[in-house]
């Protein structure tokens, strides 16, 4: 089949690699893409929260399957447009959206389903935003009711950074704090079957040491040798499925990826948030795991017959995946650097360890930054210290100027 994948990061990227190996798929396009996806399929320009637009290319290309892969397009109503002009679309309505789109949605959705999370209130008013402050008192979590590209929340002591946050955002969302470590699991779905993927972990903060502000993710590791064997279940049988059935109940089926961050906390496990969509940058490493080919997984739930779909085959190796960012990321980061290294990562590193773009473009015979998160360095291993000692080999390679990278990424799993 031909597959059209929207979007333009390193998830794209991922997604791109995994289907381009797939014996089943005659042709791979991207829209946007960049210069990396660009050595795996073929791009188009196309404003990717422009629904009919995206429709429209799908159909001059004669796409057997569209894949949405950011969380922006998606809540634009992108895979209903698709969805509209007759072609399989991988990911979830404008309406299903939601429950990354709102946060407060999302809770309503738990509540209804007996999802376990955590306490919170929603906000409008200063007012509001000081009672619930005062009610849950430090560390304050405090989330902006809408996408921020995963720099919406804050978790500070710091009771008047977490007020101003909370007046900066038009509907907020202010929760208990959650402790324990924290777990990311996708599962595809078609509004009915659930089928869970590997758990993986990513490293939100900045700075080694998980210091510095949050981000967008600087990196991530599958397997996570230290989780319970039975979390996958327990996660599908509290959290997963009780969601799926409530939105089908609620007449807004969910089908596509539903992501559950999740806490592993001292009175068991709690959903932070929901995603619509693969996150980043653990899908780097959850796909450079699974041996299953991926191009029938995404059509089966696109069709709704996902319940046809054998159980998913998985590498025994573990996955790591660094991100090199720009100089000033998460701030206002500074695009235009040369990238040099990526032709000798290929030659020295492959096939254990590669180099996803997330923030490139082309200029000229050079590859530049485009963006805050610049690369994801990815590399498998036969255990997270092999894995580990690739990636970061890899990473070392490349010469990016101003660029930083967490050099702790896995560190503590790897040790056990």
């Amino acid at each position: 089949m031909k597959v059209l994948v929207i979007g333009g990061g390193a998830r794209e990227h991922a997604l791109c690699r995994s289907l381009s190996l797939d014996p089943d798929v005659t042709a791979l396009h991207c829209a946007p893409g960049n210069a990396g996806i660009a050595e795996v399929a073929e791009l188009h320009p196309v404003d990717q929260l422009d629904g009919a637009a995206v429709a429209l290319l799908a159909t001059e290309i004669g796409a057997g399957l569209v894949v949405v892969g950011p969380e922006a397009p998606l809540v634009a109503g992108v895979a209903d447009a698709v969805r509209a002009a007759g072609i399989p679309c991988f990911g979830p309505s404008r309406e299903a959206a939601q429950l990354e789109g709102s946060k407060a949605f999302a809770k309503d959705v738990m509540a209804g389903a007996g999802v376990p999370t955590a306490r919170s209130y929603v906000c409008t008013t200063p007012e509001e935003i000081d009672e619930a402050l005062d009610a849950f008192g430090a560390p304050y979590v405090v989330k902006d009711d809408g996408l921020a590209a995963g720099k919406g929340v804050v978790v500070t002591d710091d009771l008047a950074a977490a007020r101003a946050h909370a007046l900066a955002c038009d509907r907020v969302v202010i929760e208990e704090f959650l402790d324990g470590p924290e777990v990311s699991l996708f599962a595809i779905t078609d509004g009915e079957t659930v089928l869970p993927l590997q758990p993986a972990q990513d490293f939100k903060r900045a700075l080694d040491g998980d210091a510095g502000p949050n981000t967008g993710g600087m990196g991530a590791y599958s397997p996570l040798p230290w989780a319970d064997p039975k979390l996958v279940d327990e996660v599908m049988a509290t959290v997963l499925q009780p969601t799926v059935d409530e939105l089908r109940r609620r007449g807004t089926p969910f089908a596509g990826l539903l992501y559950a961050g999740l806490a592993i906390t001292s009175r068991g496990v709690r959903v932070i948030e929901f995603n619509a969509r693969f996150g980043d940058p653990e899908t780097q490493v959850v796909l450079a795991r699974l041996k299953t080919p991926l191009a029938s997984v995404l059509l089966n739930a696109a069709n709704g017959t996902l319940d046809s779909e054998p159980p998913l085959n998985w590498r025994d190796d573990a996955a790591v995946t660094v991100v090199v960012a720009s100089h000033n990321y998460p701030d206002t980061p500074r695009t235009g650097d040369p990238i040099e290294g990526l032709a000798e990562v290929a030659e020295r590193d492959a096939p254990y360890a590669y180099v996803l773009h997330a923030g490139t473009r082309r200029d000229g015979d050079a590859v530049v930054s485009a963006g805050g998160r610049v690369l994801s360095v990815t590399a498998t291993g036969t255990d997270l210290s092999e894995a580990r000692e690739r990636a970061y080999a890899a990473v070392g390679r490349i010469r990016l100027d101003g660029g930083q990278h967490r050099t702790d990424i896995a560190e503590k799993a790897a040790r056990g």
